[in-house]
């Protein structure tokens, strides 16, 4: 299972998430077909962009609790003070990702970070 974890500033656009998706999978050199999901935490669960851009994207949107994202944040590579002291993860794509992937995950990289929009992927323990 491979997950683009997001992160995002309030208001931003379907647009906006869906380059930051593209620019990370581009600089691991993967697709959009290769994507399982899209995750996000408790916090963005009233931001519409990250739903419409999964919708056009014809993909599922996992929201994470807090508690989750914080049980997998000693895996993230990227620190965020802000993230830290609104969701209490260093970055909640990074925490996402990893979380929605499931145990073993691992993160294919650090964070990418495009205008108002962060977008980690993820891949499962168990993926080839």
């Amino acid at each position: 299972m491979m997950v683009a974890g997001i992160g995002s500033r309030k208001g931003v656009t379907a647009g906006d998430v869906r380059a930051a998706i593209e620019t990370a999978l581009e600089a691991h050199g993967l697709t959009m077909t290769a994507l399982s999901a899209l995750a996000t935490g408790e916090i963005k669960r009233d931001e519409p962009a990250i739903f419409l851009a999964a919708r056009d994207l014809d993909l599922p949107v996992l929201v994470i609790s807090d508690a989750a994202l914080q049980s997998v944040s000693s895996g993230t590579v990227s620190r965020s003070d802000a993230s830290q002291a609104q969701a209490g993860t260093p970055s909640v794509s990074e925490a996402s990702a990893l979380a929605a992937a499931g145990k073993g995950a691992n993160l294919l990289g650090p964070r990418i970070v495009l205008g108002p929009v962060t977008c980690a992927i993820a891949i499962s323990g168990d993926a080839p």
